[in-house]
């Protein structure tokens, strides 16, 4: 074709392509066309390393002085993804065998969604004693607080509201011997068990105690398991001994029967019998502290940053957020950085429990510290960090990881109420809005509404805060339709006036029994209730009357019981169930219902009537006739005498 012209070339054919083939043992042969067009895969997505909800369940423990090769190791994330986090937010690493500070290791792990556990050395620091914390524990009205004022001197139980201490409180006293004991009083009502854990959680020794009178109660076995569970000695105070009806041996053979080993058969848990009222018995029960104190060798590092434990925290006027602390290790100094929880600060003052300003707290002592830029929840440890920014990048990751928690623990309860919904339950939301005085009783008190769902009416805590109620708050419940709660807490004319004209609900209270049971009564005045059928009436057939059709025959004809009621009453609107020899015959509904030729639409007892059931004619003499009315049955507020309530259904 290389001498052809352009004609030649325009009139040459195009070269038949060869087609497409397919070798097959030994010979070819034809591959088929395929007319239909190709089939798009479905999207696959990536699959997660790590799913969800199993971020909680991963703790790895840190240290200060790790490697970032360590780190990797216990977290399973390459080194090159840490050095890179690290890059982000600031601090640069050049090799794996580099050693990095608790913070940053924590920071790390906060970046790729593990919990951390940070372990603490004593090597090369100083090792002095320290005073023992004792928490004392039991069940409500017991006389907690009274054996403490008697301890101190003082009276705090005449202010507690109700009488019953609904606090955690924090003070030291001294013995005669010169030593000084560290106490936690804790309440004994059932709706603060989170309140006794974390009592149990920071002391050394747990005194329980026990009305001579009233014996081993459900709290005071819940208050036996907190401590087994923290592994701290038990030292049992039995109370009330001067009262007449005090049975100090009863009770001793009710404690051995729970397991606590005494002293009187053999065992290693002292007992001491003990009055508040009359001051008797109290030298002993000091003695006993001090001597299993003496057999603990209770010893803490006194320099070096401190480790601390949020024991309440509360919201003042004047002052802005105030944590009740107890040193575990270290010196907390005026002015350090530290970090609680998700909250960050440097303290402006540190006062001991009298209210004195001081410039450091040792280890096993209560302070109060100020100077915090958010409220820190009771139970948070307390860590003392470098400098304000590394307090801030703490604080902003632990923020985002407790927001993510909260979300994913949000959509664990949807999805559950859509399950309970599909199975047939008709659940209705009642929201509340919390307010409390300090940031402890505030969580009790959720707990404890939260204890009031029922499979009728679901308690969602909206809100939970320190502080008196506001006209945020009063914006907050309008907007959501939610009742407030406001305990120990005093709202002004202008809120109440507020909540008046904007409809919501205000509960002001300051003992926990009347704030269940007010919330108990609302659950079930919101309840929908369960439609049930109810026997309204019986009757029995005493004749049967025939009256014929048109055809003139029995097949055509209707039959009349006449009958009396012999309980309730008959109505007309409700179902018809015939029994015969106690067996249900026939359920149907009432066609026709006369007294003395008049249609009625119900008779009474005592009375006769003429009663027709629909398409059923075969009635004899003697059977009952049952009314039935459908009725709303509503949820029942119960509430026990250890205090735990309850909504029945």
């Amino acid at each position: 074709y290389f001498h052809a012209s352009r004609e030649t070339l325009a009139r040459r054919k195009e070269p038949d392509r060869p087609k497409q083939t397919v070798k097959t043992k030994g010979k070819f042969s034809k591959r088929e066309k395929l007319d239909t067009p190709p089939v798009e895969a479905p999207y696959v997505p990536p699959r997660l390393k790590r799913l969800a909800k199993g971020l909680p369940e991963k703790t790895v423990d840190i240290f200060e002085g790790m490697t970032l090769l360590e780190l990797s190791k216990r977290t399973g994330e390459p080194v090159a993804v840490l050095q890179s986090i690290l890059v982000n937010v600031g601090e640069s690493v050049s090799s794996e065998f580099d050693t990095i500070s608790v913070d940053e290791a924590e920071l790390l792990a906060m970046e790729i969604g593990i919990n951390v556990r940070r372990q603490h050395t004593t090597e090369g620091s100083e090792i002095l004693p320290r005073p023992p914390v004792v928490t004392v524990m039991g069940h409500v009205d017991h006389g907690k607080t009274s054996l403490l004022d008697a301890l101190r001197n003082t009276s705090v139980a005449a202010r507690e509201a109700g009488g019953i201490t609904q606090h955690v409180g924090a003070f030291v006293v001294g013995m005669p011997s010169g030593t000084s004991i560290t106490f936690l009083d804790t309440p004994g009502h059932a709706a603060f068990s989170e309140m006794r854990a974390r009592g149990a959680a920071v002391t050394d020794i747990v005194v329980l105690v026990v009305a001579a009178d009233d014996g081993v109660m459900p709290q005071t076995l819940e208050a036996i398991a907190h401590a087994r569970s923290a592994n701290v000695p038990i030292v049992v105070a039995i109370n009330k001994c001067d009262k007449p009806g005090a049975n100090p041996e009863r009770v001793k053979q009710q404690l051995a029967a729970e397991g606590i080993e005494l002293e009187d058969i053999g065992g290693n848990v002292q007992v001491v019998e003990v009055s508040a009222m009359k001051s008797t018995g109290l030298d002993k029960l000091e003695e006993a502290l001090l001597l299993q104190a003496v057999d603990m060798d209770l010893k803490a590092r006194v320099d070096g940053p401190a480790q601390a434990y949020v024991v309440e925290a509360r919201l003042d006027k004047g002052r802005g957020p105030l944590a009740t602390i107890i040193v575990k290790a270290g010196t907390l100094l005026s002015g350090n950085h530290v970090v609680i929880g998700s909250q960050w600060g440097r303290l402006r003052g540190i006062r001991d429990m009298i209210g004195k300003l001081t410039d450091r707290a040792t280890p096993a002592l209560p302070v109060e510290i100020e100077g915090l830029k958010g409220l820190p929840m009771a139970g948070d440890d307390v860590i003392v960090v470098e400098s304000e920014e590394r307090a801030k990048m703490l604080s902003e990751g632990r923020k985002r990881k407790y927001e993510k928690d909260r979300l994913l623990k949000a959509e664990e309860a949807r999805l559950a109420e859509e399950t309970e919904s599909g199975e047939g339950f008709v659940r209705v939301e009642l929201p509340i809005i919390v307010k409390s005085d300090v940031q402890g009783t505030a969580q009790a008190v959720s707990d404890a509404l939260r204890t009031l769902n029922s499979p009728q009416v679901f308690v969602n805590i909206v809100y939970s805060g320190v502080g008196a109620i506001s006209q945020s708050d009063l914006d907050k419940a309008q907007a959501c339709g939610a009742c407030i709660v406001g305990f120990n807490v005093k709202g002004g004319n202008s809120v109440n006036l507020s909540a008046a004209q904007a409809s919501v609900k205000v509960f002001h209270h300051r003992v926990i029994y009347h704030l269940l049971e007010d919330i108990g009564n609302l659950i079930v005045e919101k309840a929908p209730g369960v439609s049930e059928l109810e026997v309204a009436g019986e009757a029995e057939v005493l004749s049967i009357f025939k009256i014929l059709g048109k055809k003139r025959s029995e097949e055509d004809g209707v039959s009349i019981a006449g009958c009396k009621v012999m309980d309730g009453r008959v109505c007309r609107s409700g179902l018809m169930r015939l029994l015969r020899s106690g067996e249900v015959v026939f359920e149907g509904s009432c066609a026709s219902l006369k007294r003395e030729k008049q249609d009625v639409e119900q008779v009474g007892k005592g009375n006769d009537c003429g009663l027709v059931m629909g398409d059923w004619n075969d009635f004899e003499v003697g059977d009952v006739i049952q009314c039935m009315e459908p009725v709303i049955r509503k949820p029942k507020f119960v509430s026990s005498e250890s205090g735990a309530v309850r909504i029945e259904c």
